[in-house]
Parts: C-alpha cells; structure tokens; sequence
C-alpha cells in the first residue's frame, strides 16, 4: 500500500507569502520552506512513499459557468503598480519552482489546460482506492474528500484534518476558540452540501438559496432537515428544493436548479463525463521518472534561491523528491 503526498501547488506556495512581512525576497523564501517543510513533514509523520505536484489548468468550470472565479481577474485589476511588479515575482519563482520538481526530481508533475489542481488532487484519490492519500493544502474544498485513508495538511497553520478529527503539529486534538472542547471531526457529506447550497464567494459561485438557515425553524425547513431527507427525497427535501426565489435582476430561480448547478461545480467526483474522462486519461498516461542525483540538484536549487537552512540538511528533503512513482499494472 502506497502512500501519496499530493501537494496542492499553488495554493501551498502563494498562501505561505502572507505568513511573513518584509521584503519580496523574505516571502519568497517564507513561500519556498513552507512548500518544502510542509512536504518533508508530511513525508515523515505519515511514511510517504511518492510525492505528486498538481497544478492549475484554466478550469473547464469556467467554461460550464460564466461568473467562475471572475472576481478573481477583479481583484488583480485593483492590484497597486507595487503589488503588481511583486505578484510578477512571485510568478517567476514559483514558475522556477514548478520547472524543478518537474525536471530534477522524480516526484509525479500533472497539469492539464482544462483542469484544477482540485480535479487532480480528487482523480489521483479515487484512481488509488486502495492506498493512503495526504493532500497538502489550506483549501477548506478537500475536506469533502476526508476519508480513513485521506488526510488534509496545513502546512500554513500546522494542522492535519483526518477523519478523526483536527490535530496540531503535535498530534494533540485542536481545541475550538468557541466550545472550549476538541474540534470535532468534519462531516464531508454535509459539508459539501452546505457548500452546494451557500455557493462560493472565494470562487464566485453564487447561492442556490440566499439566506438559508442551517437549523430550520417552526415554519421554515433547514439544511440539516433537508440534508437528514436528501436520500429518501421526502417532505423537506423537496421543500426546500422546489422553493423558488428572485434575485436583484428579477430573474427567478428554482432552488433545485442552482444546487444541481453548484453540485457540478464543488462536488469533486461529479464532474461532466467529458471532464472525468480528461481527468482519468491524464492520471493514466503519468509515467514513473528516472531523475538521479535529486540531492545535488535541490542543494544547487536552494544555494540560487539563499534557502541555507534546507541545504545543510538536503538529505531530509531529498528522500521524498528522490521517491519514484511506482505505477501499478492493470
């Protein structure tokens, strides 16, 4: 039984910029050792035995959905002449990164136009059923995919998500600010529905029902009694669903309808056929490297980028670059 480091890319990399102030050349190097620790420690503390780099493609869901991620292009736009000339850097650096793990390591390097690295993450997962998966990432969308044998690592806040529960860097439970008591272990059913039905401000998908409770009221049915009826499709199901709304356009929309869209959306195994075949062909045709002499080159790497804490120890981060894809014969 393999187990997969499957890291996250590009969310590992940007999201370590804000960790630290100071200078691009400080959030840069922050950038790098967060990447590189947060593999290593997942390595160690789970006994990895490959590592897979998925990368963003420009999404297929934005094809499938106009408003996909438009806020994003909003939000560059508003970017001031400094912000912009840093996230150039940025850019270039992790570009840098992205042709090293690709070129000097064996570590699995997937990317394909259409695809997120989500829809990666989430097709390696399922096309190795049998094998222990540890996707390093901050993004709250993988939580869907918890199961005995997939775990989430944070390598921002140190905190690995099981199907158990939360744990810091420590093993220990992380204790929630509000009840005082060991965060409870997340519910990946409902949490995906909660997210079909609330929408996606980050990725600027909107509500399939606006201002939706969570616990329904006397007269009013919530997500958790539509949630509990979403199997046998009985009254509450069916009362939320065939509820109908207006938006700000005095466009109507069938609750149903919108959840259906947001489904094909956030759900990760739910796809277009089109999209899961894309998807299943490019997990296939991954092939197992033969780079040698990974140590060097990441001691050369880290000696261009002033990372001298990671080259006096090279060999912990080498092994688990240095692993190869063992493919399983069908």
């Amino acid at each position: 039984m393999a187990t997969y480091i499957l890291v996250d890319t590009a969310n590992t990399f940007f999201r370590a910029r804000h960790v630290v102030r100071g200078s691009i050349d400080d959030k840069v190097g922050m950038a790098f050792h967060i990447t590189l620790n947060g593999i290593k420690k997942a390595w160690n503390d789970f006994s990895g035995t490959h590592v897979v780099f998925c990368l963003e493609g420009r999404s297929w869901r934005k094809d499938y959905y106009e408003p996909y991620k438009r806020n994003r292009q909003e939000t560059r736009d508003a970017l001031t002449p400094a912000q912009q000339e840093e996230d150039k850097i940025f850019w270039e650096c992790f570009d840098e990164f992205k042709d090293f793990v690709s070129e000097k390591t064996n570590c699995t390097v997937m990317r394909h136009p259409q695809l997120e690295a989500d829809d990666l993450i989430a097709g390696w997962v399922q096309a190795h059923p049998n094998d222990n998966h540890v996707i390093i990432s901050t993004d709250g969308d993988f939580a869907q995919l918890i199961a005995p044998n997939v775990k989430q690592y944070n390598g921002v806040s140190n905190t690995t998500i099981t199907h158990e529960g939360y744990f810091d860097d420590k093993g220990k439970p992380v204790i929630d600010k509000k009840t005082k008591e060991a965060k409870p272990a997340p519910d990946p059913a409902f949490m995906l529905f909660e997210k079909c039905m609330r929408g996606d401000t980050s990725d600027n998908v909107f509500s399939a029902y606006p201002g939706v409770r969570k616990k329904g009221t006397k007269n009013k049915v919530g997500l958790i009694e539509a949630f509990e009826d979403k199997d046998t499709k009985g009254f509450n199901w069916n009362n939320m669903m065939l509820q109908r709304w207006v938006d700000h356009n005095g466009e109507e929309h069938r609750v149903l309808d919108d959840y259906n869209r947001n489904v094909t959306l956030c759900d990760l195994t739910a796809q277009p056929a089109d999209i899961r075949e894309i998807i299943n062909n490019t997990i296939a045709e991954v092939e197992t490297k033969t780079v040698s002499q990974v140590g060097l080159y990441l001691m050369k790497f880290c000696a261009k980028h002033d990372m001298q804490r990671i080259a006096d120890n090279v060999q912990l981060y080498a092994d688990a670059l240095n692993a190869k894809y063992i493919k399983e014969v069908s």
